[in-house]
């Protein structure tokens, strides 16, 4: 049997709690599920699954072009009383009651 190490790292206690009970439905604990992992990855000479972003990733800085445009939209919008706010919202529920008949 070839020398054993341990290898020990933080994860959130949520996800190993989810992993934990997905692997033992399957019949194994955690540590044989990490070296299935870590087997697959020298027989794949890889992570054993495909890794990419998705095509619609959003970037930082697209995000931080997004927030910019709806900033200058806010900006140009009339400020409105509460009054104005609570009566605009009356006519929206009634609107919706009256297409509920």
């Amino acid at each position: 049997m070839a020398e054993q190490v341990l290898i020990q790292f933080r994860a959130d206690k949520q996800l190993k709690q989810e992993v934990t009970e997905i692997y033992e439905s399957l019949g194994m604990d955690l540590p044989t599920a990490f070296r299935m992992f870590m087997k697959r990855s020298v027989m794949e000479r890889g992570l054993p699954f495909e890794v990419k972003l998705p095509e619609d990733a959003v970037t930082r800085m697209d995000g931080l072009q997004a927030f910019r445009e709806i900033r200058e939209i806010l900006s140009e919008t009339p400020e409105m009383s509460l009054d104005q706010i609570n009566a605009e919202i009356k006519t929206i529920r009634e609107e919706g009651r009256a297409n509920e008949k």
